[in-house]
């Protein structure tokens, strides 16, 4: 999730483990501790574009990181503050507590987060919420900010804050019943179109958890399609994308191509490159594929060999232009009203 959704989740859940004792100092290092995690960036200078992609969302978001990292920072933290009556057990559950939720609300996006490095490479991803979603977050920090105006000890205080967890909490149960919702109506439209499949992503649009995006693994390629919760008409059409494994054949057998396929979980598909190929994660789809002409697939990566011999990654940017024309037709979509693209 974003920067500030794990601020405010890391601040709740500081002021739940220890405010009565520490006040707005708890939530104050329960935000750190919901930003540590995503410290792992920093190292992206002296990282290529697959060792980034490897790399983030896994030392730092591990349970293994939560279980070693959270004694020594609360033992830290209760030596700082060794006058308030917060024990280092409360440090470091507080810690504990904030690196493990973070890295569980991350596994809600579509990404993928590895909980069990360096056991497990895979990345746990539940699809249910995206990356940006102010309906889980902006009443979130409104209970937070407000609990935070009252003393330590006030009973309002805690049930402001609780009240923001609860709030969070019930959106993303929402949304595992919204994502269920929208999965039938995926393989309701695939049945009577008689499309086989093997598997299937399906995975929220921006910022909401109504209007919803399938990407379907069929037999040489991939099914793409967007359906909203409000649609009264049930047809979804799908746009067929050729996977093209072939094209990878002159790179199969390169460690950074294995760990790259390896992060999308085998849902790419590939295109030919005046230079080299286009790998192309169908994890994500398109973000505007329901408009007419569709649009890019939002993470796409520009592979060749160099005069070396060297394999060489760039991500390429896709992401659609956000002006006033696109929201608007987006929050016509969400509402239910197909576009020429996806009638």
């Amino acid at each position: 999730m974003d920067s500030l959704t794990q601020i405010v989740l890391g601040a709740a859940v500081g002021e739940a483990v220890a405010g009565k004792k520490l006040g707005n100092k708890a939530m104050l290092w329960g935000a750190v501790a919901g930003t540590i995690p995503d410290l792992d960036v920093l190292l992206n200078p002296w990282l290529d574009t697959v060792q980034q992609l490897g790399f983030h969302r896994s030392l730092t978001h591990s349970f293994l990181f939560a279980i070693l990292v959270s004694p020594l920072l609360g033992l830290l933290l209760q030596r700082l503050y060794r006058l308030h009556s917060a024990t280092v057990r409360d440090w470091t559950l507080l810690f504990f507590l904030g690196f493990t939720t973070h890295a569980l609300l991350d596994s809600c996006t579509t990404w993928g987060t590895q909980l069990l490095w360096p056991f497990s490479r895979y990345g746990v991803a539940f699809y249910n919420v995206f990356v940006v979603d102010p309906l889980y977050t902006v009443p979130f920090l409104v209970c937070v900010l407000a609990a935070a105006f009252y003393p330590k000890g006030s009973l309002r205080r805690r049930h402001l804050n609780y009240a923001g967890l609860i709030l969070s909490s019930a959106y993303l149960l929402f949304s595992f019943v919204a994502k269920a919702a929208a999965n039938r109506a995926f393989e309701e439209s695939l049945q009577r179109q008689q499309i086989s499949y093997s598997s299937y992503i399906s995975k929220p649009t921006p910022l909401n958890t109504v209007f919803w995006s399938v990407t379907a693994k069929g037999e040489g390629g991939y099914y793409n399609g967007f359906y909203s919760l409000l649609d009264e008409d049930k047809h979804i059409l799908f746009d067929f994308e050729p996977q093209n494994a072939h094209l990878l054949r002159p790179y199969l057998g390169n460690p950074k191509l294995a760990r790259l396929l390896e992060i999308m979980k085998g849902y790419y598909a590939v295109a030919p490159a005046e230079k080299g190929v286009y790998l192309k994660d169908m994890r994500f789809g398109k973000f505007d594929g329901w408009r007419e002409g569709g649009g890019a697939y939002v993470f796409v990566y520009h592979i060749w060999l160099d005069e070396k011999g060297e394999l060489q990654v760039e991500e390429l940017n896709n992401r659609p232009r956000v002006d006033q024309e696109y929201l608007m037709q987006f929050w016509e979509r969400v509402e239910g009203e197909k576009q020429k693209g996806d009638r």
